[in-house]
């Protein structure tokens, strides 16, 4: 177990200073950086479902507040993750596997990814195996004890992220599976009870909070071929063996009845949570992948179980020995510790192969976004009490995230500030008053969105509107940086002719591009 969380905090902590955050990890540290009870006041309006979260962060920050510290816990997160795999590999199957599994979670670019993520990810996926684990062992040696622990672990893994409760439906699969007996149900209809019953307040809240992932689309086919492809290994040839020994390592799904296998464990793990929020984001689009990180462990124990078993057929081949025969004494000391190592070159072999997408995972131009990129533009290019407009509002991220490269520049559009009125990027002012203090102004900088100054996106904000109709109207953009995904323009006012009239406020349509 050693081995593989060495390896997954190597693979973590490398490059993890990316000069840079993207908006979700932007929104993670200033949240932090606030107060307790401003979180608090937060949670009752956005972001119920990452509130444990953020407590967590606001807690590490207080250390130093900075992205690097922002990503430890997931580091942290993602070794402990890596150890829990090999530990359920080595207690349903033997130690190789479990060696085996825990070396290919460490080196799968997906886990790489969240590992360097400063969101709850990580921390879900780690609490998603621990609570796999602890359910292993509760249905090998059930005691209300032993589920009591399962159902904490979970519980608190909920609290992280509400789609950790998936893995219930995951664990009832196994069990069935399984065909454990009615203690072994009992003992575990009472601890996913009590699980459900303790997330009932957090999923009544964030219901209230929907309009937040209103932009997710229904998965499609090509959804699902690009998760597994993620599970499996970004690499076509990776992806292509893991998916081969995954299908061998299913031929042990129900060897033993009444008892839990590796493959009646992975399997379930891998497919049963993304299947169902998959299927529910038929009715209400609810799936992105980071959702279902915690399915990921699954998939190399498939993989481990596949490679033991095509390890064990080849040994009876090369004795020229029938399946059940035993092997003879004189080479039992030899063999475990070649095919253990045989194993860990190929993984070697497989991070190798996928190094180029691991390395380039560490630019922070494959985010979404980088914020710290536009932050640095604002700072050699804003003087002091020069005025600033972000469209739309949650572009002022890279303001509460950089507040140095803004100190001292005017907000145009703020009233209230994020942390004071509990929102994620402040309370802006309406329409006409938006129109009225632009209408002072000789020049604004604009910090926005590329494609609402082009035209290819279409606000559906009034005030968004007002802003961007004011811009077209009555000003020129002079000089544009673009950096990380966001647009710096400066915007100087037209000179008026002699003959006009007192400016007007502008009709509240969608507007034309932008002049340049």
């Amino acid at each position: 177990m050693g081995v593989p969380a060495l390896v997954m905090s190597a693979v973590g902590l490398w490059g993890l200073d990316r000069g840079g955050m993207w908006r979700d990890e932007a929104v993670s540290l200033q949240v932090g950086r606030r107060t307790v009870p401003q979180i608090w006041l937060l949670l009752h309006h956005v972001d119920a479902v990452h509130g444990l979260y953020y407590l967590l962060v606001h807690a590490v920050l207080a250390v130093h507040p900075g992205e690097v510290v922002l990503r430890l816990p997931s580091v942290c997160a993602a070794a402990v993750t890596a150890a829990l795999v090999a530990a359920l590999g080595t207690r349903l199957a033997r130690p190789r596997v479990g060696l085996w599994a825990g070396l290919l979670y460490a080196v799968v670019p997906m886990a790489g990814h969240y590992a360097q993520e400063g969101r709850s990810y990580a921390l879900v996926a780690a609490g998603a195996t621990g609570a796999t684990l602890l359910w292993a062992r509760a249905v090998q040696d059930p005691s209300r004890r032993s589920w009591a622990a399962y159902g904490a672990v979970l519980g608190l893994t909920c609290l992280l992220h509400e789609f950790a409760v998936l893995l219930l439906c995951a664990h009832a699969v196994s069990l069935a599976l399984a065909g454990a007996g009615a203690r072994v149900w009992r003992g575990w209809g009472c601890a996913a009870g009590a699980v459900a019953v303790s997330l009932v307040p957090m999923v009544l809240v964030s219901q209230g909070q929907a309009a937040q992932v209103a932009w997710l689309q229904r998965p499609t086919a090509s959804t699902a071929q690009g998760l597994c492809r993620q599970f499996l290994g970004s690499s076509g040839a990776v992806c292509a063996v893991c998916l081969v020994l995954a299908l061998a390592g299913l031929s042990g799904l129900t060897v033993r009845r009444r008892d839990i296998t590796l493959a009646g464990v992975a399997l379930p793990l891998t497919v049963v949570p993304p299947v169902v929020l998959m299927l529910a984001s038929q009715v209400s689009p609810l799936f992105v992948d980071r959702y279902v990180l915690y399915a990921l462990g699954g998939a190399p124990l498939l993989v481990a179980a596949g490679a033991e078993r095509v390890a064990g057929a080849v040994g009876r081949l090369c004795d020229g020995r029938p399946a059940g025969r035993p092997v003879p004494r004189s080479r039992k000391a030899l063999r475990p510790a070649l095919v253990t190592l045989t194993g860990v070159l190929a993984i070697g072999l497989a991070f190798l192969h996928q190094f180029p997408l691991l390395r380039a995972d560490r630019d922070p131009r494959t985010r979404p976004d980088d914020l710290g990129a536009a932050s640095r533009v604002v700072a050699r290019e804003l003087a002091p009490a020069d005025p600033v407009l972000f469209l739309p509002a949650n572009v002022r991220n890279v303001a509460l995230a950089y507040p140095g490269a803004f100190r001292g520049a005017r907000d145009v559009a703020l009233v209230e500030g994020a942390a004071s009125s509990g929102s994620l990027y402040g309370r802006e002012a309406g329409p006409r008053e938006v129109w009225r203090r632009l209408a002072r102004l000789k020049r604004v900088w604009v910090v926005a969105d590329p494609d609402l100054l082009t035209g290819r996106r279409r606000p559906h904000n009034p005030t968004l509107r007002a802003e961007l109709a004011v811009l077209h109207r009555d000003f020129t953009g002079r000089r544009e940086v673009l950096r990380g995904g966001l647009a710096v323009r400066l915007y100087v006012r037209d000179p008026l002719p002699a003959a006009a009239s007192r400016p007007r406020a502008p009709e509240l349509r969608s507007p034309r591009p932008a002049r340049w």
